[in-house]
């Protein structure tokens, strides 16, 4: 069966890479997590008066965007509203539950877009269709449905060009009519190349949904291959994650993940042909917490090296030992190679080994030179038919990137 060709917002999507997730609203307040008001039975008439006391002043949209820029991200994926119900955005009159009517008095969506645009970083939406402070979602489902597609409608008409949707919350009712299709319309009325994603949760990791949605989502787990034949249309796929084990602040997680693991997780998407989309959850009134920041720019300063790899490299047929693997650039391609050790004295370091050898095979293409991309030093390779071995150099004394990539030229 044929593999659909994917559509060009699609693909320009697949060739972000890597993103940003950032969970901020009256919850990180509170600092234990954005699903609080549930997890701690809140009641509203007390949990809605910390509108009165947010008021944003350490939200700088041009320091969120430039701490994405700074570790190689392409897009940011901003909560606009949270399952709480509380909107960043101006909801123009749908109800004053929004942060134009709280101490803040400003339109903070306004500011991320407009910050976005002026560093090159492509803006996405996150919605919740889940709403623990509209009364509807539970009385009367049509007129919140409504509800939920004028405000989808105010962000599509009001900050121009967007990158995508991102809802969230459809599995909190499993067997009731969402009205997806005239949601989706809506969307595709004035952003007819926004990406649409609607979170499958937990529990379904990978499953299509609607014909309009344009990737499906594996949400805190590692993405598996998509095996596309037959479908209808091209779909990407996206891993989202949490940096430690909230999505919203939580003051007392210390349980953060490591510089290692986010750069593997990142690779490990990419092999699949799955974008990456890490969370932060900014502080109280939204600042960019500084451990999290720097942890992300440990990040960035890896994709200064590999990036290019990371951005331009497509899976491929080739099938390696172990962790490694290759991904195919235009004219390239790109060698991933994990856990090498590092040139030095024995006394300095832990089974060092001068090289290993990385073994492919279903290689199609033919080789003409390999070069590490860090230092573009020359590798030494034997291709037989479809195998492909490559002495995989140790790293230099200094030096030890979790995920080295060689770089091959091709004949």
């Amino acid at each position: 069966m044929a593999i659909p060709v994917a559509e060009k917002y699609i693909a320009d999507f697949e060739k972000l890479g890597f993103g940003m997730f950032v969970h901020w609203g009256l919850y990180s307040q509170l600092g234990v997590g954005e699903w609080t008001f549930f997890s701690h039975q809140r009641k509203m008439e007390d949990y809605k008066k910390l509108a009165d006391t947010f008021t944003a002043e350490d939200f700088d949209a041009e320091a969120l965007v430039l701490t994405a820029k700074r570790a190689g991200c392409k897009y940011i994926t901003l909560t606009t509203r949270h399952h709480e119900g509380f909107s960043l955005y101006d909801t123009c009159g749908l109800n004053d539950f929004d942060a134009p009517h709280s101490a803040a008095k400003r339109d903070l969506i306004r500011e991320y877009v407009d910050a976005c645009n002026k560093h090159g970083i492509v803006p996405f939406f996150y919605h919740t269709t889940l709403d623990w402070y509209n009364k509807d979602f539970n009385e009367d489902f049509d007129a919140y449905l409504e509800y939920l597609r004028k405000s989808v409608e105010i962000l599509c008409k009001n900050y121009g060009k967007i990158g995508g949707l991102w809802f969230d919350g459809n599995w909190s009712k499993k067997d009731v009519d969402w009205k997806e299709d005239e949601l989706y319309a809506t969307i595709r009325k004035y952003q007819p190349e926004a990406i649409i994603v609607n979170n499958t949760g937990l529990l379904a990791r990978g499953f299509v949904g609607n014909p309009e949605i344009d990737s499906v989502t594996f949400e805190q787990g590692r993405p598996t291959p998509m095996n596309r034949e037959g479908m209808p249309k091209y779909l990407a796929a996206e891993m989202c994650e949490t940096i430690n084990d909230h999505w919203g602040i939580g003051n007392l997680d210390f349980n953060y993940k490591s510089p290692r693991y986010i750069i593997e997780s990142l690779c490990a998407c990419r092999k699949v042909g799955a974008n990456y989309l890490m969370n932060i959850g900014p502080t109280a009134q939204g600042g960019v917490d500084p451990y999290q920041r720097e942890l992300l720019g440990l990040v960035g300063k890896w994709m200064d090296v590999y990036g290019e790899a990371i951005y331009n490299g497509k899976p491929c047929s080739a099938i390696g030992t172990g962790k490694n693997f290759i991904l195919k650039g235009e004219n390239e391609l790109y060698i991933f190679v994990y856990d090498l050790s590092q040139q030095s004295n024995e006394n300095v370091t832990v089974d060092g080994q001068s090289c290993s050898l990385a073994s492919f095979i279903n290689i199609k293409e033919e080789i003409k030179s390999i070069e590490w991309m860090d230092n573009n030093e020359q590798l030494e390779f034997i291709q037989n038919d479809k195998i492909l071995t490559v002495k995989a150099t140790a790293y230099p004394y200094g030096m030890s990137t979790c995920v080295r990539v060689a770089k091959a030229g091709l004949k």
